[in-house]
């Protein structure tokens, strides 16, 4: 399935994902901290994946089936990787704008030195790049790009995208204990931060199994120490640290519903026993999901989490 949702977003409201990239994960970056474990396909090269039609068709759908106060605030394409290497995605935001719901684009930003990357992202209301580190050797380290990624490239298509978008740009910085959060490193982050303008830059660490388990969030005063180095550069930065909350949206199937959001949202345990509520679902539901190996419980700093798992 396609979408997903809506689920609590710490940035949109109520969100209703939009997963445009098929089975395996396929991203231009392997980030060490990614939700969404390792990355089965490397690659920087955009292919067509699911017709546009397919995709609107498949949305509109889901929508009716939600009920009223589970209505998305945000149509938010966030991918089982990186959405842009998607070559329909204009097509996809076109169609999907007959809705008349806002569409958001959750991007590593990996490919916006690609004017035809940067024209597919304007037709969207509201764009979050990624911006993790402001040297290469950060970079390369915590976001592992595919062997053909420039960061150069990658600086220039981020400024480029950032005049010519008309909408809501945010970026986002993960921060991860003992890679990108010394005072030397993070001032060269909120410099590229700067120099891209967004309208709110949001300062984020892993809540959720990571893809590397070394992986693990700074301390609080760190955390605070990076808000004042982005602040004092003139960056208007929010903070994202805390839980999204367990209200998650659902259509009364929940085989699909928990195989959907899993896919690229690990759910925690809290929020899995809502879901079932909500879907009216015997917990015989998550018992055979888990036998089949269709998805896997995990933890992560106490906190139990369930996650799509893909067989071989």
């Amino acid at each position: 399935m396609i979408s997903f949702g809506s689920v609590p977003s710490r940035r949109l409201g109520k969100s209703l994902g939009i997963n445009n990239i098929p089975a395996e994960k396929k991203c231009s970056y392997s980030c060490i901290y990614c939700q969404v474990g390792m990355t089965k396909h490397h690659c920087s090269d955009r292919k067509p994946f699911y017709d546009p039609s397919v995709i609107f068709d498949e949305v509109s759908e889901h929508l009716e089936k939600l009920a009223g106060n589970d209505k998305p605030d945000f149509l938010t394409f966030v991918a089982n990787g990186e959405p842009t290497l998607d070559i329909n995605l204009g097509g996809a935001i076109e169609r999907l704008k007959g809705l008349n719901i806002p569409i958001a684009v959750i991007t590593n930003a990996s490919l916006l030195s690609d004017q035809r990357v940067r024209d597919e992202l304007q037709l969207a209301d509201w764009v979050s790049v990624k911006i993790d580190a402001g040297s290469e050797a950060v970079w390369r380290k915590l976001n592992r790009p595919t062997g053909r990624m420039d960061f150069d490239a990658y600086v220039r298509g981020l400024i480029t995208f950032s005049e010519e978008f008309e909408g809501f740009l945010a970026s986002e910085t993960m921060l991860v204990e003992g890679i990108n959060e010394t005072p030397e490193i993070l001032s060269q982050t909120a410099e590229l931060v700067l120099s891209v303008a967004p309208a709110t830059a949001y300062i984020s660490i892993p809540t959720r199994p990571p893809a590397v388990n070394f992986v693990q969030p700074p301390n609080e005063m760190i955390i605070n120490e990076a808000y004042q180095i982005f602040s004092e550069k003139g960056v208007n930065t929010e903070l994202i640290l805390g839980f999204e909350g367990t209200h998650t949206g659902f259509t009364g199937n929940a085989f699909e519903d928990i195989i959907n959001i899993c896919a690229v949202h690990p759910i925690r345990e809290d929020t899995m026993l809502e879901l079932l509520r909500k879907d009216q679902a015997d917990p015989t539901v998550l018992k055979t999901l888990l036998y089949h190996k269709e998805i896997e419980k995990v933890e992560y700093k106490s906190k139990h989490f369930y996650i799509r798992k893909f067989r071989n």
